[in-house]
């Protein structure tokens, strides 16, 4: 089972080729949606493709908390520096060990020390 991954605009589209080659299809919101699309439209679409949200906005969690929606799956990444270069590993090894639950529904939130999941609803 392999999860597909939707890069939200606030996270760099150096993500796709760092995610491709660990073997995740990914794709960054700027090369598929409009740039100042809402959050709803972004989750919208990604339900309805069947990709999950990957993220440094917290409004994402947020909005699954509130709708008690049941999907898309939503991996929010925390810290101060985001870029693959320095959490690539740690992203990669969170996504190995929660693929079936964001295959299934669930919010993962992956910081530099350690990553926490959230089966959907919520």
């Amino acid at each position: 089972m392999s999860i597909k991954i939707l890069l939200d605009m606030n996270l760099s589209p150096d993500w796709v080729d760092e995610l491709s080659s660990k073997g995740w299809a990914s794709v960054h919101w700027s090369t598929t949606g409009d740039p100042k699309a809402t959050d709803r439209q972004i989750m919208d679409w990604a339900r309805s493709k069947g990709y999950v949200v990957f993220t440094h906005d917290l409004d994402f969690g947020t909005m699954l908390a509130l709708t008690h929606d049941s999907g898309p799956s939503v991996i929010q990444i925390r810290g101060q520096n985001i870029l693959p270069d320095h959490m690539s590993s740690i992203v990669a090894a969170a996504l190995q060990q929660h693929e079936s639950d964001l295959a299934d529904g669930a919010l993962v939130v992956v910081d530099e020390s350690k990553s926490r999941v959230r089966i959907l609803p919520i």
